[in-house]
């Protein structure tokens, strides 16, 4: 089944959810597809919410209850033994009652679910008796429940993928095309796990499904538009491409660790006490910080963990291509915390360089001036936006952000490149100035895999470098003094050098006694 670009371009084109193609008849594989001309009966034997014809077999599924984390290496079952064309059947019929008892009824997300529960069950219940009149063995609690669930997240999760999203070990689920679905565990094992769609199309479709599915921020997937970004129900975010690959390809990041602080990062071993104490006088002194590591290595979890030391009578922002920081929902923390996400848009491009409808990062840090903000936490600078982020840091108290780099320095130069995107007034000279004047701290997250005896890989995430940075230095245009590194090999940064101006911090909680102490020890 092809899809065409112009359909997929325009989000939330069809307000019913049947015509989606997530509800699209079901392929056969053995189980004929849905008659929609005859609500409550399949074309074939399966007979729900209708008469069992005279030569009805009963549908089959076999249980297999999912294998504990300890079990096969080399495989996790999310859904194994369900016979997914069974799962498609259900869910059309539960798809077509739901929208017949629902149209215009104006019912809230949770209405709907809890009514669809209720029908899901029930047509398992008819079928079931269909089973015993049948003289076939009628499920089990442990297959209706599989079941259920199975035809539940179908209808308003992520199908397939619901379960492994759901699964509190799985960090990061990386997907390189219908069949071939590799998880990582926490801890940094990689398993196999089972496909996700019966094919590459009908994995398109679901992601196109799921990109124009939200009602706030809807984006378009197709051969136009082959990228998404996109933050699912829950926190977790996809990243998908597709036309432009062999084979669908996408990866989901789960966040674990939202509400943490750096006593939480302490106890996980990513930095030191010393170096928590450190940390947080800065935050509490106003100061900028930009948090800086390659993929995966933990950036986001420090930026809440810094967050956490931001007083809770302060007024704070959040900028985001996708929510990922969840400030907002925390509002015993963060009381007064607006929220921002930038929008893609659709259709050409202006001639202002934009497509219609879309909101930059940019944008939205200036429209937040007026705003009355005490700090603007930026979730990734990535490009121009490091224009807008800068201005925030010399406008307010405190900014804090995260980037993509190497090593500490790296981060630095990274941001001097951001910066001279904004436009052919940025010079080279101009963003060393405007950085070196907005940052004033860059802490360095490591990502180290390690392979055990066994030659599974084990990740550790830790905090491997705290850098002050200064204006000035002829040559470079700025000057850097680390205050905590991390020595070859070495997992935890200890005390190094501490530029004067910072052992005013110990008013705000900064351990200095022992921070001299370390110093003098290491020689």
């Amino acid at each position: 089944m092809s899809f065409e670009a112009e359909n997929l371009d325009t989000p939330g084109a069809s307000s019913d959810p049947t015509a989606l193609p997530l509800f699209a008849a079901a392929p056969t594989n053995g189980v004929p597809a849905v008659s929609r001309s005859r609500r409550g009966r399949r074309r074939g034997s399966f007979v729900l919410g209708g008469d069992a014809a005279p030569d009805a077999e009963p549908l089959t599924v076999t249980p297999r209850p999912p294998a504990p984390l300890g079990g096969d290496p080399g495989h996790r079952d999310h859904g194994d033994g369900l016979d997914w064309a069974v799962v498609a059947v259900l869910r059309q019929q539960t798809a077509d009652r739901l929208s017949q008892e629902t149209t215009g009824s104006g019912e809230s997300t949770e209405a709907q679910q809890e009514r669809g529960r209720a029908i899901i069950y029930e047509l398992l219940a008819q079928e079931s008796a269909e089973r015993a009149r049948a003289g076939t063995d009628p499920w089990n609690e442990l297959e209706q429940h599989r079941l259920a669930k199975a035809v539940f997240d179908a209808v308003f999760g992520l199908g397939r993928l619901q379960p492994l999203v759901d699964d509190p070990e799985v960090e990061n689920i990386m997907i390189f095309g219908h069949d071939r679905v590799v998880l990582e565990l926490t801890g940094g094992r990689q398993v196999q796990a089972a496909p996700v769609a019966d094919s590459d199309e009908e994995l398109l479709e679901f992601l196109a499904f799921v990109a124009t599915r939200s009602e706030v921020n809807a984006r378009s997937f197709s051969p136009s538009q082959p990228r998404l970004h996109l933050r699912l129900d829950g926190g977790a975010r996809l990243a998908a491409q597709a036309w432009v690959a062999p084979r669908p390809q996408a990866v989901i990041r789960r966040h674990r660790m939202r509400d943490t602080s750096l006593e939480g990062m302490v106890a996980l071993g990513a930095l030191s006490p010393l170096a928590a104490s450190f940390l947080g006088a800065v935050v509490r002194s106003g100061r900028s910080v930009v948090v800086s590591g390659a993929q995966g290595a933990g950036k986001t979890t420090m930026v809440r963990a810094l967050c956490h030391e931001i007083p809770t009578y302060e007024v704070i922002g959040t900028f985001e291509t996708e929510y990922e920081l969840h400030l907002h929902e925390m509002t015993q923390r963060h009381p007064y915390c607006f929220a921002y996400e930038a929008r893609p848009g659709s259709g050409e491009v202006g001639p202002d360089g934009q497509r219609a409808g879309e909101v930059t990062l940019e944008q939205l840090l200036f429209d937040s001036f007026r705003m009355n903000l005490n700090r603007q936490i930026v979730g990734e600078v990535r490009g121009p936006e490091a224009m807008a982020m800068l201005k925030a840091m010399q406008s307010g108290a405190g900014s804090i952000s995260t980037t993509h780099a190497a090593h500490a320095s790296g981060a630095v130069e990274k941001l001097v490149t951001c910066v001279m995107e904004a436009g052919q007034h940025a010079t080279h000279a101009f963003a060393v100035r405007a950085v070196s004047a907005g940052i004033d701290v860059v802490v360095h997250v490591n990502k180290q895999t390690d392979l055990d005896a066994d030659g599974n890989a084990r990740v550790r995430r830790y905090v491997s470098e705290i850098m002050v940075v200064h204006p000035g230095e002829e040559q470079r245009g700025y000057a850097t003094t680390h205050v905590f590194r991390a020595g070859p090999g070495e997992s935890v940064a200890v005390p190094a050098v501490l530029p004067e101006d910072y052992r005013e911090l110990v008013a705000l909680g900064f351990d200095l006694g022992s921070y001299v102490q370390q110093g003098s020890e290491l020689g």
